[in-house]
Parts: structure tokens; sequence; C-alpha cells
């Protein structure tokens, strides 16, 4: 057994009185298997051997009453060992979970969302199984064994170690087949979890995959994936079957060896058919947990295979991680300063920002703009603390935002991303998302303040229709609207909008930066602008070139002495050439990461 398949039984803590129990139920089950050859020699040596009748009856009536007895401890056994292992389950799931909810961006950049779905559902169901049924069934075949090689030792001594000359090829034959099953299970596993994300990945772009017309390839590449999952199943199944003959062949050995020297000291006289026969079925006792632990061996390997998979994510580290007692913000004014900001993202070798000095006033709206990669995104990111800055501070109202709280940092700071995730509640459970107890007329207007109530207002249920999953019946202006209702709904000191307008039609988009000013009165605003009239509009345009400030100022500022900021003003901030024109929609930043 893995450590962390040890380390996974900390989960039955909670559910001890049951598993207590069930172990009791797994002794008492034990007690009535190795009373019922005692029983059987009785029958046989005094009922019929002597034609006792009343031996008879008495000895079968008993034989009954034990295989009753010992059936309903195994009921016992498997109710009380199943309420604790799914409570176990239980606890795993809520664990993990909540760990992916601290783990920070660099964790889920890195991570697959299939592998991760696959840890959460098949490898702690892998684990449950062991602790509802393996486990159990070790220590039903420990007790046997022990109880067996004891009555053996009782009835005869000779034909006790006759029998105990094949427990060490059992015992060997189990070893090398566990050693060798584990890293099968383990690469198992990963082809599932690979598999999975596959499936993910195409259920959630089936859109995309439809209007390149590339069903053709993802089957294929579906099938490659299912196909290699297909063969390491295939080769574990061999490795299995090639044990259990060579089990099973040792066993009849045993046995063999048994009955001939049994056979002969029935002749000799030193030891009744009744005796025998208790013999054989405490030597078939003997052998039934050897061959339980074959068969539990499969499921140990498989399991601790699982249970590694788990720990991994239970033992990640938190990359952002909130201090002992860490201070509770108040209300923000909304000052923000970049402190000699370096950032390199966690498996990376380059630096995505160098030596970043900025210092933003309460109030100020900053546009910053960059090419695609100039490192925008990255550094709107560390206002929420998103990412921790490799050197350097970020420091809010005075304070490091590494030295306070998340959530008192976070419900202060409103951030509309690029890609509008939405989940599949109703309207207004997306809106009040930030605050789930907010009224129907603070939800309202927000929607209105993002221009987002009158098309509401014409959904089959208004803002109690459902949205679908992430959204799916909306169009992609609709949820951009819907999320930044979302952000200003809980009114933050700190707002932060990542290309938040690059989904919706110009018409929209001319509403919302109508009012714009409206929306950022009062608050430090971060506006990623791909629009020339966003970044006219801004207290102050930061202009970003490979991770560095090439150069600040107002809009007039730059456009007269920044060349790298007029080349920018002639590709990306396109489309605008007075504050209510028509807007470009062909040049979209790239959401990525390092944006």
């Amino acid at each position: 057994m893995s450590a962390a398949l040890v380390r996974a039984l900390r989960f039955m803590r909670a559910y001890a009185l049951w598993a207590v129990l069930g172990v009791l139920a797994v002794l008492a089950s034990a007690i009535a298997d190795l009373m019922s050859p005692q029983l059987l020699k009785r029958l046989i040596d005094v009922g019929i051997t002597l034609n006792q009748p009343g031996t008879i009856i008495s000895s079968s009536l008993l034989l009954v009453a034990v295989a009753a007895a010992g059936g309903l401890a195994s009921f016992i056994q498997g109710y009380c060992s199943a309420r604790a292992s799914h409570g176990a389950a239980f606890d795993m799931r809520n664990e993990i979970f909540d760990k992916l909810q601290r783990l920070s961006f660099a964790y889920h950049d890195r991570a697959q969302t299939g592998q991760l779905i696959t840890r959460v559902t098949s490898d702690v169901d892998l684990v449950r199984e062991f602790v509802g049924g393996g486990l159990v069934q070790a220590v039903s075949a420990v007790l046997l064994l022990m109880g067996a090689v004891t009555l053996l030792f009782g009835l005869n001594a000779q034909l006790a170690w006759i029998a105990l000359l094949v427990l060490p090829a059992t015992i060997g034959v189990l070893f090398f087949f566990v050693r060798r099953l584990g890293p099968m299970f383990r690469l198992f596993q990963m082809r599932l979890a690979a598999l999975n994300t596959i499936l993910q990945e195409n259920v959630a772009g089936v859109r995309v995959v439809r209007a390149f017309a590339r069903e053709a390839f993802e089957i294929e590449r579906y099938d490659h994936a299912n196909r290699e999952l297909l063969e390491q199943g295939l080769t574990v199944r061999r490795t299995v079957a090639n044990a259990f003959p060579l089990l099973f062949s040792v066993g009849t050995i045993g046995v063999g060896l048994v009955t001939w020297a049994g056979a002969v000291q029935i002749v000799h006289g030193t030891l009744t058919v009744g005796a025998l026969v208790a013999f054989s079925a405490y030597l078939f006792l003997l052998l039934q947990p050897l061959f339980v632990l074959g068969f539990g061996a499969q499921q140990i390997a498989r399991s601790s295979a699982s249970a590694e998979r788990l720990f991994e994510i239970l033992d990640a580290p938190e990359d952002v991680e909130e201090k002992p007692g860490a201070t509770t913000l108040g209300r923000l004014s909304g000052r923000v300063l970049f402190s000699n900001v370096h950032l390199r993202y966690p498996g990376t070798t380059t630096e995505t920002l160098t030596g970043v000095d900025l210092d933003v006033a309460a109030g100020t709206t900053v546009a910053v703009v960059g090419a695609t990669g100039s490192g925008k995104t990255s550094l709107v990111n560390l206002v929420s603390r998103f990412y921790d800055p490799t050197s350097g501070a970020v420091i809010v109202d005075g304070h490091d935002v590494r030295d306070v709280t998340l959530s008192s940092l976070r419900r202060q700071v409103g951030f509309v991303m690029q890609d509008s995730v939405l989940f599949s509640g109703t309207v207004r459970e997306n809106i009040a998302y930030g605050r789930p107890d907010a009224s129907d007329s603070d939800v309202e207007s927000a929607a209105r303040a993002a221009q987002a109530h009158e098309f509401i207002t014409r959904l089959p249920e208004g803002y109690e229709t459902r949205v679908g999953e992430r959204g799916v019946k909306l169009s992609g202006g609709q949820r951009q609207r819907i999320a930044i209702a979302r952000a200003l709904l809980i009114d933050p000191r700190i707002l932060v909008m990542d290309d938040s307008t690059s989904s919706v039609d110009s018409e929209t988009e001319a509403a919302i930066r109508a009012q714009l000013d409206i929306l950022i009165e009062g608050r430090t605003s971060f506006i990623i602008a791909q629009r020339l009239a966003t970044a006219r509009k801004a207290d102050v345009v930061v202009v970003l070139e490979d991770g560095r400030i090439a150069d600040k100022g107002t809009h007039a500022e730059l456009m007269e002495r920044s060349c790298l900021y007029a080349e920018i003003a002639a590709s990306q901030l396109v489309g605008d050439e007075v504050a209510e024109g028509p807007a470009d929609h062909g040049t979209v930043d790239n959401p990525d990461r390092a944006n």
C-alpha cells in the first residue's frame, strides 16, 4: 500500500464509528467462517460415523445458524463500509474543490481541465472503492488467514506445515504483480484524463469545430486517445490475467499435497475423515484470503495511483496565499502604486513585466495600451492579486496587497474580463454574483448602467431567464454587458476593464462609452484600450512595450512625442476618429494571460 493511500485513510476519521462497526462485522463474519469447519467435523465424525441422528440434526441447524449469522454480519459490514466510504469521498471531493478554489491562476494556467475533472470524479471514486471495499476485504482476509493458520495447527501440525510450504510462493507472486500494476494503473488514469480533456475541449468548442469543418479531425483525435486508453487497459488486464493462474496453480499444489498426506494418515488411523474435511475447509479458508489479496492487489495498485494524483492537487503550493493575520481593508479611496514590479510566470524563464513603476492617484482613469504580448493584462491582474510579482510591490492605499485579506481586496475591485464567463443560472443570479443579497432594483440599476436592461426585458423570462452553460443562450455582446453589470453592482473602488466592449456592436459600444464617465466617476479605473476614443478620455495613457512602460501621459501628449503610441493609434486603436464614431471589430487583442 502506497504512502498516498495511507494518507487517504485520514478522511475516514470523521466516520470512525461506522468504520469500527464495519470492522466488528468483519470480525463476526470471520468467526462464523472459522466455526463452520468445526461443526462439519463434528457432523461427520460423530453424527454420521457414530450414527447419532441428534448430532446430525443439531450440527446441521448450527451450520445454518452460523451461515445466517455470517450473512447478516456481511450485510452489516457492507452497509457500515458504504456509509464510511461515501462519507470519506464526500469530504475528499469537498477538500479538493476547496483547494482548487484557492490555487492561484498560475496553477490553473498549467493544469488541464480534463485532468482536474478526472481527479475529482474518477480518482476519488477509486480511492473510495478501496476504503469501502478493498480495505475491509484486506482486514477480513488477514483475520481469516490468522484464524485459519491457528486452527490448522490445532487440527494437525504435520499437515499444517505441508500447507504452509506454498505460502511463500503465493506471497512472492502477489508482491511481483502488485509492483508492476501500480505504474500501469497510473498511466491508465493519465490516459483517461487526456481523453476527458479532449472531450471537454470539443464540447466547449463545438461551434468552432463546426465552423471550420474539423469534425473528422476531432473524431480522429478522440479515437487516437481512446485507442491509447484501450491499449493501456488491455495491458493491465493481461498482467492481471497472468497473475491469477499462477496463484490458483500454487494453491492447487498445496491442496493436492495436503489431500495426499491426509489420505495416508487416514489409512494409518492417525486422522479421521471429518478432521481431513475440516482441515481441507480451513485450507481453503487459508487460500481464500490469499486469493482475495490477489484480486485486491489490482485495486490497491489502482487506488494508490489515484490517491497519488489526488494529493498532487492537495499538496500543490498556493502561489498566492493569504498571510496569517492579514489586514482587512476598509473602504478604499483607490490609489494604486506599482513599485519596481517584475513578473515572471512559473515555469517560464523570461519576464512578462520588468521594472514597472506607476503611481495612480485615486479616481484616475488609466488607459493601458500596447501590442499583443506587451503585458497589459498581466499588469492589471496584479491589482487584484491574481498573481504576485516576482519582485517589487503593488500597493493600494498604502497597503501592500500581499499584506491584506484577499476577500477585502477583491470585493473592492470590479473586474470585467475580455472573456465574459457566465454561470448556468439566471440573468439576475449572474449579475448579483458578487452581491447575492442585492435587491432587484440594484440589479436593474447595474444592468441599465451596462446598457443591458433593454435586451434583458426582451428575454422570455426577463431577469429570471436561465442563460445556459457558460451563457450559451446569449450572444457575445449580451454576455459582456451582463459581465459589466456584475462588476458595477459591487460598487468597486477600483474598476478594471480588460477590453470589455470588444464583443458588442458599434451602437451598444457608443451607448456604453457615453455612460463611461458615469460608470468610472469616483473610481480608479484601469481600461485596456483597443479604441482611440477610450484612450482619448483617459486621464493617463500608459504605453507598454515588452513588459516595460515605454511612455505615459495624456492622449494628446503621446500623439505629439511618442512614435510607438502613434503607431498603435494607427493600427490597433482605429475606428473612432471622433468620440461617437463607428467601431472597428477587426482588431481584438489576444486574451492570452501575458497580454
